[in-house]
Parts: structure tokens; sequence; C-alpha cells
């Protein structure tokens, strides 16, 4: 099969390997349709994120059609076209029972935070993502979930991850009616991230990024008021002069360990990787939000340390609130508000590509161009 391979930061390319068979008796053997690329790929792109592997497929965010199930599965049969959930799950562990699919005790051999990812580093498990022709599933009567006959499949892959953890960093915000929500980063997070904000309530929204086509985006599909951080001076000032002198009530990061703004951050978590990545948007977001606010934290980071203001989280009182999305908790929910017309995914969608252009859907996406907001591959046409 045709597949995205990974030759170091900055490469990759399509190469040939063999279709993935049946490894134990809970996996099942996925045709992909659909694929994506996340900012959370650019990050291995990019080198940032440790024990990422020359050889590896990306591709955390795909759906496809059952080819193959295991001896064991129950729930899934040929034909069966599913919604692939990025988190990894047994469904049986302590975490799990919990509904902490994202943080699954059995699906990562490597770490004991985050659970299993498909086409993530080592840190994440190691498993082959859906950049692909084809993918295989493990636990495949835990994650996937059959795609309703009238759900545009466009709306599907984005149901992935895109809108839950969108959708979970408002829900871990805790947002409550007419709170003002501050949300750093205008990708497809972000845009989820205020799209949601006004399900749980939310009074104002407001999101900041230096990238003006996207500021335009957000501002319709939220729609929030938006702000370029190249036109302001000091972030916490802007914000509390926005909110009667108080801060936000929430905060999110949805921007993660390639913030961009800060020459120090830069140096130190990009070019020198002193700290895992540049930390400007959780720092901006920390000194944002009033006192006894809440700090939602969605964006990536790696597992080593950062710059993190600490004495300003105790001395405010805030609340801080990350996790990775458990996007199997959320998908009922979530089904329901893209029927209901709440949630248009596919609306994101700006660009696609065949598998064979996998090079250029990389660059175009890493480069911020051609006003690029979320690419789908096409890998079997």
């Amino acid at each position: 099969m045709d597949a995205m391979d990974y030759r170091g930061p900055n490469r990759v390319r399509v190469a040939r390997k063999p279709v993935p068979t049946i490894q134990h008796p809970q996996d099942a053997i996925v045709r992909v349709t659909r694929s994506c690329i996340c900012g959370s790929d650019i990050h291995l792109y990019h080198g940032l994120v440790p024990d990422t592997r020359v050889g590896s497929t990306f591709g955390h965010e795909f759906c496809g059609v059952v080819e193959e199930v295991g001896a064991e599965v129950e729930n899934l049969k040929p034909g069966d076209h599913v919604i692939v959930p990025f988190n990894i799950a047994c469904g049986q562990c302590h975490f799990c029972q919990q509904g902490l699919f994202g943080n699954c005790h059995e699906s990562n051999p490597m770490a004991t935070a985050v659970g299993g990812i498909f086409g993530y580093s080592h840190t994440a498990g190691g498993h082959q993502g859906g950049q692909a022709q084809y993918a295989r599933v493990p636990y495949a009567d835990v994650g996937p979930v059959k795609i309703p006959d009238w759900m545009d499949l466009d709306d599907a892959v984005l149901l992935t991850d895109v809108v839950p953890t969108g959708y979970q960093a408002a829900e871990m915000a805790g947002i409550q009616k007419g709170d003002t929500v501050v949300i750093f980063g205008a990708g497809p997070i972000g845009i989820m991230a205020a799209r949601s904000a006004w399900l749980f309530g939310a009074g104002r929204v407001i999101v900041v990024d230096h990238l003006d086509y996207r500021l335009e985006f957000v501002a319709r599909f939220g729609p929030a008021e938006v702000y370029n951080f190249k036109e302001i001076d000091d972030m916490a000032v802007f914000m509390k002069r926005q909110t009667d002198g108080l801060g936000a009530d929430v905060c999110i990061d949805a921007v993660g360990c390639e913030a961009t703004g800060s020459a120090l951050h830069t140096l130190l978590g990009i070019h020198l990787k002193l700290e895992s990545g540049s930390a400007l948007a959780l720092h901006w977001a920390i000194n944002s939000v009033k006192k006894g606010g809440v700090v939602s934290i969605v964006g990536v980071y790696g597992p080593t340390g950062n710059m993190i203001p600490v004495g300003n989280i105790v001395n405010k009182g805030l609340t801080i609130r990350a996790n990775q999305a458990s996007v199997k908790r959320h998908l009922p929910r979530l089904i329901e508000h893209v029927r209901e017309g709440r949630i248009r995914p596919r609306e994101l969608i700006t660009h696609r590509f065949e598998l064979r252009d996998i090079s250029d859907a990389y660059r175009i996406f890493a480069g911020r161009l051609d006003n690029i907001i979320k690419p789908v591959l096409l890998p079997n046409g």
C-alpha cells in the first residue's frame, strides 16, 4: 500500500509499505477513506516531539471502511464505515472506566501519562497512523463508531480529533453563562473551541492569532472578536483593558509548543530545544485570565520541562485543566450537534490532497500558505 513516510525533520514522502494485518483478536483493518493533517503532525514534522522515528507513518485523524476484523471483535463487521478516534483505548482499565480514554493505561507501553495515539511519536506508543491506504485499529470494539447514514464523510473525519478537542477545551474550562472566553490560536482547534464556547453559554468569545486570514475565518465561524497579537504590546494588560480591569473568566491555550511572538521562547524551545517548545501562549493564558479563573490547555507540548510562571498560577488562585480529548466520550453529543446543524465541521476544510501529494500538503500546511485552514487527504482516491 501507499503510506506517508517520515524521513526526518521537514522531510516526508509517499512510500510503499506492507498492508497491515490482524495482530490481535481485537484488531480491525480499515481501508482509509478520509485522513487529515493536524497541527500536532506539524510539531512532529518539525522535529519538536521526542522519539519521532524515521519510517513512521503519521495520521491520527481518519475514518474508513472495515475490511477485516479479529476473532474477538463483536461490534464491527466488514463493510462498516467508521469514525476512528485518535485515542487508542482498551475500554477496561481504571482510566477508561472513568471516561479518560486519552489516558488509557494499556494502549501505550512507552509512557504512563498519555494513552496510545495513532501515528504519533513513540512516546504515544509508536502506533502507525492513518495517512495511508490502510490502518490497523487495536481494540476495535472500543474506539470506532459507525458513521450515521445521513452524515457527510467530511464531517465524520473531523469528529476524530478537531471537533472533540475544541469541544473538550471549552468543557474543561467550566464556562458559566455569560463568561468571557479568550482563546489563543486560530487554527482548527482554536476555531472549534470558539464555536464550542457558545454551546456552553459564553457571553463573549475572543480569539488571538497573528495570521489575518485565520482571524477572518474564526470571526465568521465562531463567531468571535479577533485580535492580531502583533498589534498588541502587552497581552495581559490588553486583555484586562478589554474586561473592566479583571481579566478573562477563561483562557484556552489552543497553540502548544510552536507559539510565535517571543524571540526568547523561540530560541530556547524551538531552536535550542532547552524547553519543550515555545510556551508563550500558555504564559499569555495564565497572565490574561482573572484571579480565580480557569486556564484550559489542549495545545500539544512534549514531555520535557517548560518555563511556566507557577507563582502566578498560585498567587492568582487559578484552576488549570488539561488533557488529550477523550473522543469516544464526546461522540454521542457531537453527532447530535452535527445532526441539528449547531456545528458544521466540514466548513473548516479548505484543501484536499491525494496521498501522492503528501510532501506538498505538509509544506503548504506547515507554511500556512494559500490561506489553508484544514487539509484533508484522500488516500484511496
